[in-house]
């Protein structure tokens, strides 16, 4: 927890109890299949955990923590953005259209392309964003047993 704390006082964010709890979340999704959290899903969990704290002040530390480094910001062709720690290691993602679910993947030979591409064309890459869209196994197996 102190390492948490010290985290937050040393990007210039005053802590908080909602900032420790909802920085608690993203840190324990981390550690599971499911580290893509939106707002809603954040505070549906603080609201199971019995806090009182509202969507407005989500949403507020949830900007400020992406303005600060903590987390990325991502937008996966849905109406909601989705978020999760702001972590050092580079990583493509996979969308099923259907459920929603997101998966994580690094893989040399796409990087390596997309440096040769970005070279051919005279591009010194700064970062860059994959995102692959389909249908997990999960929602094409359910789509196969009800068809």
């Amino acid at each position: 927890m102190s390492s948490d704390y010290n985290n937050l006082k040393s990007l210039g964010l005053k802590v908080t109890a909602p900032r420790m709890r909802i920085l608690a979340l993203f840190q324990k999704a981390a550690a599971t299949e499911k580290r893509h959290l939106t707002a809603d899903e954040v505070f549906s969990l603080l609201k199971d955990e019995g806090e009182d704290v509202g969507l407005a002040t989500v949403y507020r530390v949830l900007t400020q923590f992406e303005v600060a480094g903590l987390l990325r910001r991502h937008h996966f062709d849905t109406e909601s953005a989705s978020y999760e720690l702001g972590e050092p290691e580079h990583h493509d993602h996979l969308v099923c259209v259907e459920c929603g679910k997101i998966e994580e993947f690094v893989d040399v030979d796409i990087e390596r392309r997309q440096k040769e591409i970005a070279d051919r064309f005279g591009y010194s890459l700064d970062h860059h964003t994959l995102c692959l869209y389909g249908i997990c196994k999960e929602c094409r197996e359910k789509a196969k047993d009800k068809g």
